[in-house]
């Protein structure tokens, strides 16, 4: 025998309509930081398996690009290249050392200063980043004139949002 059943709706809940409407331009897709936001995520997020297989993290990654081209740098150099603080780079210089890649040294011109240099299996490793980063270059279906101009894009940017903010970090 078959029984009728009422639909079991699946929300419960009663949608509340605003009490005044969102102002022109303030939807989350309306916002270009979100854009901007989401978008390094799914970088980050497409570097990630490459990376995983390489022994790094995408921190670490950065870190072992500026070697790479740098060969030897110090510790406020690289924070400067990264735009990261020398205590968040600590612990990453650390993993890196303990993995080999890297050596950390006190400066004899000046013992305030660590300078890093990327040991031979750091520079073995960069061969293998290359087939990561054309991998997530195929991923991203953009030609290489399109990717040199998004990131031509991106760095003029960020000079501009960097040269707005003040010292102390108020915007001018």
């Amino acid at each position: 025998m078959r029984t009728h059943r009422k639909p079991v709706s699946l929300y419960r809940r009663v949608m509340i309509e605003p009490l005044h409407p969102l102002p022109p331009g303030l939807a989350l897709d309306e916002q270009l930081c979100f854009a901007l936001y989401a978008a390094s995520r799914a970088m980050t997020g497409c570097y990630r398996p490459q990376l995983d297989g390489l022994g790094l993290t995408y921190p670490q990654y950065l870190v072992m690009l500026v070697l790479w081209e740098q060969h030897t740098v110090s510790v406020s150099r690289l924070s400067e290249r990264l735009q990261l603080s020398t205590g968040t780079l600590s612990p990453l210089l650390k993993r890196l050392e303990t993995a080999g890649l890297l050596t950390r040294r006190r400066r004899a011109d000046d013992e305030r200063l660590v300078q890093l240099t990327v040991t031979q299996r750091g520079l073995d490793l960069m061969y293998h980043a290359a087939a990561a980063r054309a991998g997530v270059e195929r991923t991203m279906g953009l030609s290489p004139t399109a990717i040199a101009e998004l990131r031509d894009q991106l760095h003029e940017l960020t000079s501009r949002l960097r040269a707005a903010v003040e010292p102390h970090g108020q915007t001018a």
